[in-house]
């Protein structure tokens, strides 16, 4: 139609109008490239012997690395992982830790709730797209594989054209962890023993996969006299090196099995400007905060004496751990050299049973002038959710409402998306507990709970308050941090508060100006947390305490919406359950 149009003009005007418009789908075809690559990633996972505490153990590597490769997108960005496992003998799946996965739930990677897990020797390809820019992660989500080793980072920049509300000068990626020595075989095994094994506080702590465990503390005599080697190149100390003047970009996230962290860099201010892929309002820290699968960006500028290096320090907060070292690195000034030692003891951490500090960070991040996402004014439904311990038939269990969580053999997703009813219990678990008459100070006398594999069935595009409560476990005075993460979702935080929630009173208080949008975040000692959600995502999402062993002990839930929404689901996420059968790789 444009050529016999361009038939009417003048023959020279007609040869211009055609080049022009030749130019235009070009520069189209173009953007269009720009705009939304394809970032292809070929990923073999295996155990292999590495020391990242200098003490030797196997650990779970892609193609053999541990922190994995660091996966480097744009907004809008398909990214493609082909993985291979080379476990031979166990099973393995990948969760996208703050990739909402909008139209491809299946590839959320969440053994039990939307994929049959990965067999040995078998090739899985993930295939999603990544919408929002941010800082995210990936981690193992089958059994406790991922205080294994198996993590890593997804950092998502703006379209070409587009800037942020900050700047700096270099951008730098930092992973936090704790590490255990024994495998995490023997911890399940421990965690679901009569009598109960508790897995015990961690023996090193990494940052960005090294730390410095002291051998000479080894009390059981090894036959292999290199198991522990303060000089192996595995555990030298990470190492940020800065330039005068300079302002970094860090972009640091937790992914511990238990602990909470404090992080800082010694003499030097940091000023936060992104969680979870939102920007945030700043505000200026020494000690940043992190729990298990909260991200964070923060601001450092190289501004102190130059002539000297400086401490990078993690600490264990919320927790008496009197016997884990804390995780050391440096910030070296160039043109310093690295492998100098700062002329400093590191600097005192904050008191690991003060929850004040803590908690006023969690009141002070807020959303950023021009970027807040306005959450509804009110909710649908509210459900309420009480952290707690209890026991069943004998065996330790975390639950919510004194219901105890257990994943069935077939994925949610695929058993609601085919109506298999029998798979798992149809009833749905409590939206509440007994406000009126528990004492959330002290331990239950009754403290039998029930295990069920129900889930929470939201109405789609309804929007959903949740209230996290904590409460004592069953020890004396005894209230843990629960960092919980939620699937397929952001959510804004509303408020937290300490004691037991007001229903009536309480939302009163919430922040419905400026809320903070966050997948992670921490409910405190004896305190509430109050989140809001759009169930706008269809498909089936856990949402769960992100401490290993917490979830492995059955703290957490499944939301279910929109199923009838969901497209057809790929064969390659079934083979387990009532899925066997239907696998095709």
């Amino acid at each position: 139609m444009i050529f016999s149009n361009m038939v009417l003009i003048p023959k020279c005007k007609s040869r211009v109008i055609l080049f022009l418009w030749l130019l235009g789908i070009i520069a189209l075809l173009n953007g269009s490239a720009v705009e939304a690559r394809i970032r292809r990633y070929k990923w073999e996972v295996k155990y292999e012997y590495k020391s990242p505490d200098c003490l030797k153990k196997l650990v779970i590597t892609i193609n053999g690395g541990t922190p994995g490769p660091t996966i480097t997108a744009q907004q809008n960005d398909t990214i493609i992982v082909e993985l291979t496992n080379g476990l031979l003998t166990e099973n393995v799946a990948i969760h996208w830790h703050g990739i909402r996965q909008i139209g491809t739930p299946w590839f959320d990677g969440t053994e039990g709730v939307t994929q049959c897990p990965i067999l040995p020797g078998t090739t899985f390809k993930y295939q999603f797209v990544v919408d929002r820019a941010g800082t995210y992660l990936y981690h193992a989500h089958y059994g406790m594989q991922r205080e294994a080793g198996l993590y890593g980072s997804i950092i998502v920049g703006l379209p070409d054209g587009k800037s942020e509300p900050f700047t700096y000068d270099y951008d730098r990626n930092i992973i936090l962890n704790d590490w255990y020595h024994k495998s995490t075989y023997e911890q399940a095994a421990g965690l679901s023993a009569i009598p109960f094994q508790w897995v015990g506080e961690p023996q090193s702590l990494l940052i960005h996969g090294r730390g410095k465990f002291n051998c000479s503390t080894l009390t059981t005599p090894s036959l292999d006299a290199g198991i522990c080697n303060a000089t192996n190149p595995d555990c030298e100390a990470f190492r940020l090196i800065a330039v005068p003047g300079k302002t970094y970009r860090l972009r640091i996230s937790s992914l511990t099995a238990l602990s909470a962290l404090s992080f800082q860099i010694e003499g030097h201010n940091m000023t936060v400007v992104e969680a979870d892929g939102h920007y945030v309002e700043p505000f200026v820290v020494q000690n940043l905060f992190l729990y298990s699968g909260e991200t964070y960006s923060v601001l450092v500028k190289a501004d102190q004496d130059p002539t000297r290096n400086y401490w990078i320090t993690s600490n264990i907060v919320g927790r008496s751990a009197p016997n884990t070292p804390p995780g050391l690195g440096v910030f070296v000034y160039y043109p310093n050299h690295p492998r100098i030692s700062p002329p400093t003891t590191p600097p005192p951490p904050p008191l690991w049973n003060n929850t004040d500090p803590r908690l006023a960070q969690s009141h002070a991040i807020k959303a950023r002038q021009g970027y807040i996402h306005t959450p509804p004014s009110r909710s649908d439904r509210v459900i309420v959710f009480l952290n707690t311990q209890n026991t069943i038939n004998g065996n330790v269990r975390w639950s919510v409402n004194n219901v105890s969580f257990a994943l069935p053999h077939t994925p949610y997703l695929i058993a609601l998306k085919e109506n298999l009813t029998r798979v798992f219990d149809q009833n749905p678990p409590p939206d509440g507990y007994d406000f009126q008459n528990y004492d959330i100070r002290i331990v239950q006398e009754n403290r039998n709970a029930t295990s069920s594999n129900g889930v929470y069935r939201l109405n789609f595009n309804s929007t959903v308050d949740i209230i996290l409560q904590n409460a004592n476990s069953m020890s004396n005075d005894t209230s843990e941090t629960h960092p919980w993460h939620l699937h397929g979702h952001d959510f804004w935080v509303l408020g937290y508060g300490e004691g037991k929630f007001d229903m009536f009173n309480d939302p009163k208080k919430y922040n419905l100006v400026n809320p903070i949008m966050k997948n992670t975040v921490p409910v405190h000692p004896y305190g509430w947390t109050a989140l809001r959600f759009r169930a706008d995502n269809p498909g089936a999402w856990a949402f769960h305490c992100h401490i290993e062993s917490h979830f492995y002990m059955g703290m957490g839930v499944v939301f279910a919406e929109g199923i009838d929404k969901v497209g057809k689901l790929p064969s390659s996420v079934m083979g387990c359950g009532e899925t066997q059968g239907l696998y095709r790789p």
